[in-house]
């Protein structure tokens, strides 16, 4: 096996905030994993020694020595992550909310997840939306329809 390509040295400051932040452990699984990673590579162990003892792959190992060479400390946070864009928009949970508050459509006692669904593509606030996504919007803002 060859020489580090990414070796990590950590400053005395960054060094107490990762010590710091690994013993309160208040932080995401992934930072603390992150962290724990940065002071084991500090203190020179090898990237299979790291794996074991923090119970990761040596890949992994090897993505956080080479990202701590370009951000430092920036390494620990999460970077976006592509992914589905969200059936409602902040506009369209508004319009949710203000249904779901309003009086229910004919004879009804109370809306039901589906006859909001039904209404918010009635008004064109979306193509289409299923009942358990009103439902889990709703839950999101403490709301209950039914």
């Amino acid at each position: 096996m060859g020489a580090k390509q990414h070796h990590v040295q950590l400053t005395t400051q960054e060094r107490q905030a990762l010590g710091q932040m690994v013993r309160r452990g208040k932080h995401s699984a992934r930072e603390l994993t992150r962290a724990r990673i940065l002071l084991k590579a500090d203190e020179g162990l090898r990237d299979e020694e790291i794996a074991e003892a923090v119970e990761t792959s040596v890949a992994t190992i090897e993505r956080v020595r080479k990202r701590f060479g370009a951000v430092r400390l920036g390494t620990l946070m999460e970077r976006p992550r592509r992914g589905r864009r969200p059936v409602l928009e902040a506009k369209g949970e508004a319009r949710l909310i203000a249904e779901a508050c309003s009086t229910a459509p004919g004879g009804r006692e109370r809306w039901t997840l589906q006859l909001l669904a039904e209404r918010l593509v009635e008004v064109g606030i979306v193509d289409a939306i299923s009942d358990d996504t009103v439902g889990r919007t709703l839950k999101k803002t403490q709301l209950n329809p039914g």
